[in-house]
């Protein structure tokens, strides 16, 4: 009987990657230089937005979410991992497992919303580019992430309640570096097979449906741009999309890679794998967008040209105040 074995599980031990201490300190220097580099860029990104009035417009409304979220992303998951790789024991509390999950869900689900916006923005811009500034009104853009939003915490409300219901009378021992769905599922006593077919198809639907909008979007800005007859016209195009599509591989790759694959909710020997996926789009992929959107993005480029010129425009200003004093 599942009643007899059960007792609540008032907190739970990650194990992380490894019990060597020479490979956690290197592992804890790696995700520290990850952590800042991730959190420069894209604190940096959402600043640029804001001050510079080039990018205020629908596209970088979108990525200064988008970083927002990797922002999020970031400090949800690294700060306990780092925590973990200098204690001996990596213990985590019950709540503060299930919220880790909640948040989490919450970014991931919402940054699909948010991706699948992105292209819907670039498709106005390339296929109807004298409509674009009617139909991407302020209003539209607000609405469209108000949705995204509203989907994630939906979407993950119903995850974490269903997983966090079940009796986990196995060992409280979860096989990865911070709180995941199928992990935790690993853990309980219960039949959890309601439980993985509801996060396969929650996870499904979230994915493959962002995904069939935007390879409908591209496909129709793809078409639109073999039609130009100007090869410059066609480079500019592709270039305003080209960030967007390596970003968007990256993610939903990883992504399919986790939860969609024959067994990613069931064997030990998957959890195992599912610890490689993890960190390339909860722990890579927030570090790698902002360098995605500003290495290739003339805009970004300028903006940072520009606030790099104010700083040390007003460096030489308060430099001579101070030597006239």
């Amino acid at each position: 009987m599942v009643g007899d074995n059960y007792t609540f599980a008032s907190e739970f031990v990650l194990l992380g990657f490894t019990n060597r201490e020479d490979l956690q300190v290197t592992c804890f220097v790696l995700f520290l230089a990850i952590y800042v580099v991730t959190l420069i860029g894209n604190l940096g990104v959402i600043v640029l937005i804001r001050i510079d009035s080039c990018l205020h417009s629908p596209m970088y409304f979108f990525l200064s979410h988008l970083s927002l979220l990797d922002v999020c992303y970031s400090s949800t998951i690294i700060p306990q991992t780092l925590l973990n790789f200098l204690v001996e024991k990596k213990v985590i509390s019950f709540v503060r497992c299930a919220t880790q999950l909640f948040s989490f869900a919450t970014c991931a689900t919402t940054e699909c919303y948010v991706l699948a916006a992105m292209a819907y923005d670039r498709y106005v811009a390339v296929c109807n580019p004298l409509l674009y500034p009617v139909v991407m009104s302020q209003r539209l853009c607000v609405r469209m992430l108000a949705g995204a939003y509203l989907a994630g915490v939906i979407s993950s409300t119903i995850h974490t309640v269903s997983i966090f219901r079940l009796p986990f009378c196995r060992s409280k021992r979860i096989n990865h570096f911070f709180c995941d769905g199928p992990p935790l599922l690993a853990l309980s006593c219960s039949d959890t097979h309601v439980n993985e077919a509801m996060l396969s198809a929650m996870v499904g639907f979230n994915v493959l449906s962002t995904t069939v909008f935007i390879l409908m979007s591209y496909l129709l800005v793809l078409s639109t741009v073999l039609k130009l007859r100007s090869t410059a016209g066609r480079l500019k195009a592709f270039s305003t999309c080209a960030s967007h599509l390596v970003s968007i591989a990256l993610y939903y790759g990883s992504s399919l890679f986790m939860y969609l694959r024959p067994g990613s909710l069931g064997g030990r020997r998957s959890l195992d794998h599912d610890k490689v996926g993890s960190v390339v789009y909860s722990v890579a992929v927030p570090m790698l967008n902002p360098l995605i959107y500003s290495l290739r993005n003339t805009d970004m480029k300028n903006a940072m040209r520009k606030a790099k010129g104010r700083v040390l425009s007003s460096l030489s200003i308060h430099g001579s105040w101070s030597a006239e004093r």
